[in-house]
């Protein structure tokens, strides 16, 4: 239940766009193409595309990377860990994260509302940062009484977590950097 299954994106926020590659390619210019870093909009899967020939990308544009046919991008490179991305992508990851979340926020709302135990010992919630055995406790207790309804409802009804939206974002960062073994949110 904590492995999201493996699902292909269908839309994708473009994290940095370089015309050219990556500067460390050695080949000559005219054998260079274009390359894009982005995130996946559902299961935040950081890739590696490549746009269709003369498609000049923005950073935080959205790209169909579905199956069918493609408007912006010619190919899907492949997964990327979170190391190799550039210093833009670097700077762009998290707005595009709080943006993804933004727009979703229910999903998010809902994994409060409906996290379960791991194992006899540990629960789901306790995987999101600074969430332990007390607050999970009290966050149970609280959606026992009424489910959440969004991320203020939470913060004023569970004071230990004052920032919810704050503690998904990091919890979608320690899966994107492979910290931990149990998948919530991310699929890379």
């Amino acid at each position: 239940m904590l492995r999201t299954p493996i699902a292909k994106e269908e839309s994708a926020i473009i994290l940095d766009f370089l015309k050219h590659g990556y500067h460390y390619d050695s080949r000559p210019l005219h054998q260079k193409t274009a390359i894009a870093q982005a995130i996946g909009c559902e299961h935040f899967t950081i890739l590696e595309l490549v746009p269709k020939k003369d498609e000049f990308l923005q950073p935080l544009d959205k790209v169909y990377i579905g199956e069918g046919k493609r408007d912006r991008i010619h190919h899907i490179s492949g997964k990327i860990p979170l190391s190799k991305l550039t210093q833009t992508a670097k700077l762009e990851i998290e707005d595009a994260i709080e943006s993804l979340i933004d727009k979703n926020e229910k999903r998010f709302v809902d994994f409060f509302n409906n996290a379960g135990p791991i194992n006899m010992r540990m629960h789901q919630l306790e995987l999101l940062p600074g969430i332990g055995k007390r607050h999970t406790r009290e966050i149970l207790d609280k959606r026992d009484e009424k489910p959440f309804e969004s991320f203020e409802d939470i913060s004023n009804r569970i004071k230990l977590v004052p920032n919810p939206k704050n503690t998904i974002i990091k919890r979608i960062f320690v899966e994107l950097d492979n910290e931990d073994k149990h998948k919530i949110f991310t699929n890379n």
